[in-house]
């Protein structure tokens, strides 16, 4: 009962939200136009490789799989953040936070297990080329999206849970931009040992164990590289993979850091940043890196694009 009455017309304080006005503008515009820019790169490529058919493989699927995860996954803080930042009161209430950190770790628990997926996409493809097609089947990359999914929501169902079942009595103030896991949880006004060590074993699951399968998969790919004699076909094996390697680094190095640790080391400004850069970054530089370093995503995207382009000219008469 007590909990109950602690948390039931609660509201919860944004309070990494500057003050002054300009500020806010500021955050608003910059926010907004990296969420346009995300919105932009993800969608071209969806687009690219739906339309091209020989972009229709499993390594492709994938890539299509996580870029449209990530459209949803930044859509459930961005538009909070663009719409809080220009309110007058900084506040969420109780349930919206419960179902935005709910989305926001099922989303981002997918994404990493996702890059699990495409690691081990990458070792049937280098290390079992022959029976690629064979082992790889669509039936298969369904099953493993679902898993991901699955598996995310899950996770993400189990730490909401054990941290939203702590009252929340004498603290209101979230000292972040939305309602992630360690900024909420130190909110809790008892003994969060159980939510601590819920955290960190979820944290395990959702990010330590896919890396290690991604380790896995990359040493026998390393073992692979190492038996190819020619010069240009490493060098075209590990164009491959480099986009992966690079996605990878960026979201395990920054999720490895908010999830994986103690709480009493919880610095709120440093999180804050953190947050963003993984929240924002992360699904800012998947799109320009994939299109960046494969030429068949780029051959794609220039022809969307200049069949988009030709359609919008005029005809002449």
């Amino acid at each position: 009962m007590l909990q109950e009455n602690c948390t039931a017309m609660l509201d919860f304080m944004l309070l990494a939200f500057p003050t002054q006005p300009e500020h806010q503008v500021l955050l608003f515009l910059g926010v907004s136009m990296t969420y346009a820019t995300i919105i932009t790169g993800n969608l071209l490529i969806v687009v690219a490789i739906w339309g091209d058919p020989h972009l229709h493989t499993p390594m492709y699927f994938f890539l299509v799989t996580l870029s449209v995860v990530e459209l949803c996954y930044t859509a459930v803080v961005v538009p909070q953040i663009l719409v809080t930042s220009l309110q007058e009161r900084k506040v969420i209430t109780f349930r919206s936070c419960c179902a935005q950190m709910f989305f926001f770790i099922g989303l981002g628990s997918t994404d990493c297990f996702l890059l699990a997926i495409m690691a081990y996409d990458r070792y049937v493809a280098i290390c079992k080329p022959l029976r690629y097609t064979v082992i790889m089947t669509q039936q298969l990359c369904v099953q493993l999206v679902a898993a991901a999914l699955l598996s995310g929501f899950l996770i993400s169902f189990l730490l909401v849970w054990l941290v939203f079942h702590l009252p929340f009595c004498d603290g209101h103030g979230i000292e972040h931009f939305f309602c992630d896991v360690p900024p909420v949880a130190q909110l809790a006004s008892n003994n969060t040992t159980l939510s601590d060590v819920g955290v960190f074993l979820t944290g395990i699951t959702a990010i330590a164990v896919p890396l290690v399968l991604i380790c896995i998969s990359y040493l026998f790919i390393a073992v692979a590289v190492l038996q190819i004699h020619s010069t240009a076909g490493r060098r075209k094996t590990i164009s491959t993979c480099s986009s992966h390697l690079a996605v990878v680094a960026l979201q395990y190095g920054c999720c490895s850091f908010m999830y994986l640790r103690p709480s009493s080391s919880f610095s709120p400004k440093q999180d804050q940043m953190l947050s963003m850069v993984y929240t924002l970054g992360t699904p800012l530089l998947n799109p320009i890196i994939y299109s960046l370093r494969n030429r068949e995503v780029k051959a794609a995207l220039r022809k969307v694009i200049s069949n988009r382009i030709f359609q919008r000219q005029p005809e002449c008469h």
